[in-house]
């Protein structure tokens, strides 16, 4: 261990430096925050757990996020799951669990706002270092760029579009959509989470613009498998408007939560909290949060979890719960499969959620009812109107349909659909 390499990135955020995030050849990494920016009260957020008001947020900030091979969990959840992450994994020629060299390749084109790039040896600073137990680094540099960062264990590609047209491989422009492939598991993904989004935009939540389009529309896509579909599916980055980084963070970088992690701990009481607390607008953001869940029941999605729920930083400082993303009928998919991804008021099964376990959930997450109990009557209110024609209309797969509808008629009475 005496002479042990080191590679050093600096992380910015919004063009001012953060702190430094070192990797060890023998895979230790540690992160150390810059001064200038943790006694900074004006400077943008990088997380909501490291706002002023947040338990231990001082703490943390002092004290080096330090690692075996895998990041700390705020970082790690920048990086792709999955058959994506060992695809790149594979190009890189390092381990998957092998974390520091995954984000140097992929730190221009990360979710959110956060840029890292190489620090050259002479560059890196004495302080960071010192943190080191008793090695003397050989110092390198390490290969940063030329890739893109998505979280999730689907392949998807971060593109840019022009004219209808789907580009990858863009080294000079960030994307600013992105691009799921069609499943080599399981059929017409694309249909399915195109149709469960434009529902769920129908009964209120919000959602980024969303298309369904031409494999043949697609460029530059790197060598993998497709299945004889012909469709793609689309949603453009809220993270990115008009050439602009919007930071962003999904609950399991809030919570330090490993992606491994997204569906323990933490339940929907505890997400609610927070929005309340640390949002702007909470009651607002909670009305919306509590949307959300009723579609997610009503749309038999059980992949809610953690890394599926954002916070977004429009102003640089305050966060704001993010547009909706990965609403999909998981149903069918998962027969037989009828829970949520998270407890709420102690429950995960769908069937056996109605009006008075959200009723708890607003207790616990310290809202009135009576604003909660609005939002769900219109949101029921809206599908029960819209969504047995509109089914009709929008391209999910007819078998897909029929056990969406046959959940419909399980539901608590006062959810049922038509």
């Amino acid at each position: 261990m005496a002479n042990d390499a080191v590679e050093m990135l600096r992380l910015e955020l919004h063009g001012r430096g953060v702190g430094y995030l070192a990797g060890y050849r023998s895979g230790r990494n540690v992160m150390v925050f810059d001064d200038a920016w943790r006694l900074d009260a004006s400077r943008p957020t990088l997380s909501l757990s490291l706002l002023p008001d947040f338990p231990r947020a001082a703490e943390v900030m002092q004290t080096p996020w330090v690692r075996q091979q895998r990041l700390h969990p705020w970082f790690s959840n920048l990086l792709p799951e999955g058959a994506l992450r060992s695809w790149l994994a594979q190009r890189l020629k390092v381990h998957p669990d092998n974390e520091f060299p995954l984000l140097a390749r992929l730190g221009d084109d990360l979710p959110g706002a956060l840029r890292v790039s190489p620090v050259l040896p002479n560059d890196m600073p004495d302080w960071v270092l010192s943190h080191r137990r008793s090695i003397t680094p050989r110092r390198r540099i390490a290969e940063v760029g030329g890739g893109f960062s998505l979280a999730g264990v689907q392949m998807k590609f971060s593109m840019r579009e022009r004219d209808g047209r789907f580009h990858f491989g863009h080294a000079d422009e960030f994307g600013d959509w992105i691009v799921k492939t069609p499943s080599t598991r399981h059929r017409r993904v694309p249909e399915n989470e195109a149709t469960t989004m434009w529902m769920a935009q129908s009964a209120g939540v919000e959602i980024p613009e969303i298309r369904l389009i031409p494999l043949n529309a697609l460029e530059g896509l790197p060598a993998i498998n497709l299945p004889d579909e012909h469709l793609a599916y689309a949603i453009r980055r809220f993270d990115r408007e008009g050439g602009q980084r919007i930071h962003a963070e999904d609950m399991a970088q809030v919570l330090f939560r490993y992606p491994h992690e997204k569906y323990d701990g933490p339940n929907y009481e505890q997400i609610g909290r927070l929005l309340r607390e640390f949002t702007t607008d909470g009651l607002d953001n909670v009305q919306a949060f509590a949307r959300r869940l009723l579609v997610d029941i009503l749309l038999a999605n059980g992949d809610a979890h953690l890394k599926n729920w954002s916070l977004i930083y429009p102003d640089q400082r305050t966060p704001r719960l993010a547009p909706a993303y990965d609403i999909v009928n998981t149903l069918a998919y998962l027969e037989g499969d009828h829970r949520l991804a998270l407890n709420l008021n102690g429950k995960k099964d769908w069937y056996r959620l109605g009006e008075d376990d959200f009723r708890r959930w607003a207790e616990k997450a310290g809202v009135a009812w009576p604003a909660i109990r609005t939002v769900l009557d219109d949101t029921i209110e809206r599908a029960r109107a819209r969504w047995p024609r509109q089914l009709v209309e929008l391209p999910m797969d007819d078998a897909h349909k029929a056990i969406l509808k046959r959940h419909w008629r399980h539901l608590a009475p006062e959810w049922r659909i038509g």
